[in-house]
């Protein structure tokens, strides 16, 4: 994976994502029945505003900075396999699925199948595993952090030859497959993008498998990650340039600047009342502003060119929890940070 790869549908190069937007928060919907019919709006309004990509994110319980475990939470492909069908153009991942949650040739069956009915616009988002209280609810071995990460290395060995239509037998510590099968296909280069901080472990794993990482850190951060980064990269002999990157960053924006910034208030008044043990790293649990970008549409605009973008970020993906579902703010969204990640 040192080359660029191509689009075998099309003869182009594979579709980038350079403005993601991630739908994190189902709580804003009156009813049950309200959740999904605010979900296929949202994506059907980022496609329009110009977005590369919707994501869901992969988990059974609302998060800890974000809400009550009880809150709604949908499954994610479910979800996504429904987008597919109701949008035309966006791509559809999760940011990321939980690696301890499915077995590792059944994830490659399942995203391949979402990409064969999306007509091509599946991505493969995925890290180790986070949030404790799920795998206890749901009966999932969480492990330690070693272990995880030691059965992400292990699933990636089989998940992504598997959608190169290679038919991988491993005997593993973890998994175990047999010349697995994955058809039909519609392309032989599904993109698989790694999320996560980790300099050591993710990086490296991204560096000889990905072709985008995620990452999610404080802002203030993003130097040493992407020097970190170039040093994964060279320690196999990758060009980093062959590695797209983007950053996850909480936005709020409004016309009215200071309507923006009275719903980050409410927000942080909201995630004070949290408990925030369940977060993934100490370094998540502090600095969560450092995070965020709120204001005005110029506002924004300026706070992710200097914050991100100028550290070397190919991207940005969104999480607009406070106001994301509301007519009319993702196409603010992306007409501010549409021209930022697009140019030629």
């Amino acid at each position: 994976m040192t080359n660029a790869p191509s689009d075998t549908r099309s003869g182009g190069t594979r579709k980038s994502i350079r403005l993601g937007y991630q739908m994190p928060s189902f709580s804003h919907a009156a009813s049950a029945r309200e959740v999904f019919p605010s979900v296929v709006a949202q994506a059907r309004d980022a496609e329009a505003a110009g977005f590369d990509a919707a994501f869901v994110m992969d988990h059974f319980y609302q998060l800890p900075t974000i809400g009550a475990p009880e809150e709604p939470m949908l499954e994610a492909y479910t979800t996504l396999g429904a987008l597919a069908a109701a949008t035309e153009r966006i791509q559809l991942s999760t940011l990321v699925t939980g690696n301890t949650y499915r077995n590792p040739a059944t994830l490659a069956k399942t995203v391949t199948t979402l990409d064969v009915v999306s007509g091509g616009r599946a991505v493969l988002g995925i890290g180790a595993g986070w949030y404790e209280l799920e795998h206890i609810g749901y009966g999932y071995e969480f492990g330690t952090f070693t272990d995880r990460f030691a059965r992400l290395e292990e699933a990636l060995s089989i998940i992504a030859p598997m959608l190169r239509g290679e038919h991988p037998t491993v005997q593993g510590r973890w998994y175990h497959t047999h010349e697995a099968l994955n058809e039909p296909r519609v392309r032989d280069d599904l993109p698989i993008m790694l999320g996560g901080g980790g300099e050591k472990k993710t990086f490296a794993l991204a560096a000889r498998y990905a072709d985008h990482l995620n990452m999610i850190c404080n802002a203030t951060e993003l130097p040493r990650k992407m020097a970190a980064l170039h040093a994964r990269c060279a320690e196999i002999g990758r060009d980093p340039g062959t590695l797209e990157t983007s950053y996850l960053a909480y936005l709020i924006v409004d016309e009215d600047g200071d309507r923006a910034r009275k719903l980050h208030a409410e927000l942080l008044e909201k995630q004070s009342k949290q408990d925030l043990s369940g977060l993934s790293t100490p370094a998540m649990r502090q600095g969560q502003t450092d995070r965020h970008f709120v204001g005005d549409p110029d506002d924004i605009a300026e706070q992710i060119q200097r914050r991100v973008l100028d550290h070397g970020v190919d991207g940005i993906i969104v999480n607009m929890v406070a106001n994301g579902h509301e007519p009319g703010i993702l196409d603010l969204a992306g007409r501010a940070l549409g021209p930022l990640v697009h140019r030629s």
